[in-house]
């Protein structure tokens, strides 16, 4: 009860802010932007990246894309949480559909550590959660056992705060920076898109048995990632 009442205060506190509103909008529009092109690939037909069968994650969307009608399935999805995120009446149902799928490619994004949505898919779903804390007085609703009261937010408060939220401004560059460099940093090694940026990444190393074993590992043979890190450490402890 405490935690509600403690979300319900900042939710109240939140939407009292003009600022917050542009912050509301711009992620919806963001979001709506990075699932409108991705999810129109897949309605098409088109395969969704270039990356090869040998790279887990290219192998992973080549057997997606020869899933017939469910590859179409995910991008419909894509599409329509995108298009309902854009309308203001539909955003909580837009969002509530996004974020199971945005949740996928962030677990996928770092079980094969896919250097192509590291950081942005985390922001992503940080953004999701945020238009989820956004519309709180209308998802209590679904999540609460209990009879409330139905009142509804407006989508403007009748005399809204303009003051700059300043601190909350420093969080957010904070929390982005944060996670940038965080997922960023947070692997000795990663497969990456090619064979030339596999090796690049070992800097000095890039000529060592173990890290072009590593590299024709993923890139040539096309063995599941922790077969080859597996492989790469122990060569790197005998040499």
């Amino acid at each position: 009860m405490a935690l509600s009442l403690s979300i319900s205060k900042l939710h109240r506190q939140a939407r009292e802010n003009v600022w917050f509103h542009y912050f509301a909008i711009f992620n919806r529009v963001a979001l709506a932007a990075g699932f409108i092109p991705s999810g129109m690939m897949k309605i098409l037909g088109e395969r969704f990246t270039a990356l090869s069968s040998e790279h887990p994650l290219g192998f992973y969307f080549d057997g997606l894309y020869h899933t017939g009608y469910y590859y179409t399935f995910i991008g419909v999805m894509q599409v329509l949480a995108a298009l309902l995120l854009l309308i203001p009446r539909t955003a909580l149902l837009g969002a509530l559909i996004y974020f199971p799928i945005i949740l996928n490619i962030v677990v996928l994004t770092f079980s094969v550590r896919f250097d192509g949505s590291l950081f942005t898919s985390p922001l992503m779903l940080m953004a999701n959660t945020y238009l989820l804390f956004w519309n709180y007085d209308k998802l209590k609703y679904i999540l609460s056992t209990k009879k409330l009261d139905v009142r509804f937010s407006s989508i403007f408060p009748k005399a809204p705060k303009k003051k700059f939220p300043t601190l909350a401004v420093v969080a957010v560059a904070g929390v982005t920076l944060g996670t940038v460099f965080f997922t960023t940093n947070m692997y000795d090694i990663m497969p990456k898109n090619t064979m030339a940026a596999c090796k690049k990444q070992f800097k000095q190393g890039a000529n060592t048995p173990a890290a072009i074993a590593f590299c024709e590992c993923i890139h040539t043979n096309g063995n599941p990632l922790n077969d080859c890190m597996a492989q790469y450490w122990k060569n790197t402890d005998e040499q």
